[in-house]
Order: C-alpha cells, then sequence, then structure tokens
C-alpha cells in the first residue's frame, strides 16, 4: 500500500427490520471513525440502518475455496447437529 492511499474497510450495517449485520460493501477510509462516517453517508442515505460495523479488510479472513470440501464435510455425518429432529414452537418467528 502506498503511503497515499487508505486502507480499505468492509462495512456491516443493521436495517431497522433485521436482527443481524449485513455486509453491503466497501469504502477506503484513514481510520475507524472516517470509515464509519462513511459508511452513514454512503449505506445508509435513507435511515436505513440502526448499526454500522467497519473492519479493516486486512483483518478479515476467510477458509480457501479449494479446500471447503475438507472444511465442511465432516459436519454432514453429524446428524444430530441438523435441526430435523426438534419440533419449533409456536410464537417462535425468528429461527
Amino acid at each position: 500500500m502506498s503511503k497515499k492511499e487508505w486502507p480499505l474497510w468492509e462495512v456491516f450495517i443493521r436495517s431497522k427490520q433485521g436482527l443481524n449485520h449485513k455486509h453491503v460493501g466497501s469504502l477506503r477510509a484513514s481510520d475507524s471513525t472516517m470509515a464509519i462516517e462513511n459508511a452513514r453517508d454512503v449505506y445508509t442515505r435513507r435511515s436505513e440502518g440502526v448499526s454500522i460495523w467497519v473492519v479493516e479488510s486486512n483483518n478479515v479472513f476467510a477458509n480457501d475455496a479449494l479446500e471447503a470440501d475438507a472444511l465442511f464435510t465432516p459436519a454432514d455425518s453429524k446428524i444430530y447437529r441438523h435441526p430435523t429432529f426438534y419440533d419449533v414452537p409456536d410464537g417462535i418467528s425468528h429461527m
């Protein structure tokens, strides 16, 4: 990264109707305060958000797509981890 280039930030917004934050995009900013202010201006122009998270992109880590089978296949053999054995009670709407 050159000295003139600001770091890239990933932006997550929680909407008024939502229960979780969702990734909405990326932007460049000099620090976290500026990233939050820019994210507010760019991604919540219509007052649709109630919470903003920003994470510097170089702090986000992901699995290698080529190794996904080895990472996720063991869970398939543990059927007790799947919610197919449980009845969801009436009145539970966010599950």
